[in-house]
């Protein structure tokens, strides 16, 4: 396993973070089986690890919890916040100071700890001022039940703005931001990462594999397999799945369907990256994973195993070094800075998704 420093903390994590999404009734429903994954993760070298209270509202962090119960302090510790948990009380979300509060007491609660060596906002709130969520995060701080404070798929925009409002009114400062990139989503590389990088902020990776496309099971000529992530999406109630996802609905009701514009040139690229990858002497998932590792700016990139199999099959992916000509090819198929489908960027704006923003009325 190798590891690298969180961005300015000195903070030093493997550059493998296992993310617990798939962790309870929204992937894997057996609480043993999770704690093992975890704890083959642990004993692995992995010292890093990423959940939410979303996640299973609530399930995801009971069972991490759990699984680190006598290892905690070799553990950096990640959640996340701003997700509904609640589709009758209307303020158990967003980045608002009485929502942090109460979920961060939540998930101490839940995992079973007194601090959270990283609290990250999951999503940008537009309703809410930053400088009041940097507040609030600032007093968690501390208070000392968190250690640093983070973001999540933050554009270029705000995370100047936000380091920018914590200069100015003394708050504590993201440290973190958590964005999407694989080898079909690389939008971040145009202004995202540089941005992160000036400002010293550690870069937290998600969806390595696009969500099961980079692992070879998504081919022409080969049935379309069931996947978990689509099912949860799509057996989420409508409006409940785009306030989960931060997304259209539309997005993942075609996540991987053969006959959606947006796939069938994945379906082309998948054919090609299947031979960079046999001639770079690795399996596709471990040339996807290790892409993500090769940029200097990415920190650690996020695994999200559903099965022990899942994790076995990318954790060789921390020490793997891609060779100069096959980031060459990749960058032939796929132009750096480049997303596939805009609608996996992470982060879409309003002005892009509300038609009122682009139109008089």
């Amino acid at each position: 396993m190798r590891f690298n420093t969180l961005g300015g903390t000195g903070v030093t994590v493997s550059n493998l973070c296992l993310g617990a999404m798939m962790f309870g009734k929204d992937g894997n429903p057996d609480h043993d089986d999770c704690i093992r994954i975890v704890n083959t993760a642990l004993d692995a070298g992995v010292n890093f690890i990423d959940t939410a209270d979303v996640y299973g509202y609530g399930e995801s962090e009971e069972i991490v919890g759990k699984a680190v119960r006598g290892r905690r302090d070799d553990v950096v510790l990640a959640t996340k916040l701003h997700h509904p948990m609640s589709d009758d009380v209307l303020n158990r979300r967003g980045s608002t100071r009485s929502w942090i509060i109460r979920a961060c007491e939540d998930s101490l609660r839940r995992m079973g700890t007194d601090y959270i060596d990283l609290y990250q906002v999951h999503r940008s709130d537009p309703l809410t001022d930053i400088d009041e969520t940097l507040g609030a995060l600032s007093d968690l701080v501390h208070q000392g039940k968190v250690r640093m404070i983070g973001s999540c798929t933050l554009p270029p925009s705000e995370i100047v703005e936000s380091q920018w409002v914590a200069e100015k009114r003394g708050h504590i400062r993201f440290r973190t931001n958590q964005p999407p990139y694989s080898i079909f989503v690389r939008g971040i590389e145009r202004e995202s990462l540089g941005v992160c990088a000036k400002y010293g902020m550690g870069v937290l990776t998600w969806s390595p594999l696009n969500s099961g496309w980079l692992t070879g099971r998504y081919r022409r000529g080969v049935e379309n397999p069931v996947s978990p992530r689509s099912t949860i999406a799509m057996n989420r109630p409508r409006d409940e799945q785009e306030r989960f996802f931060g997304k259209p609905r539309s997005v993942y009701a075609g996540l991987h369907d053969y006959d959606a514009p947006q796939n069938q040139r994945k379906l082309d690229i998948v054919e090609s990256l299947l031979e960079v990858a046999r001639e770079a002497d690795m399996s596709l998932v471990h040339l996807a994973v290790a892409f993500t590792l090769a940029h200097p700016a990415v920190t650690s990139t996020i695994i999200g195993p559903r099965t022990m199999q899942q994790l076995v099959d990318q954790l060789p992916a921390s020490e793997i070094t891609v060779p100069a000509e096959a980031l060459d090819a990749i960058d032939r198929l796929v132009p750096p800075g480049t997303d596939l489908n805009l609608g996996e960027a992470g982060y879409l704006p309003p002005e892009l998704t509300d038609v009122r923003k682009r139109r008089r009325r």
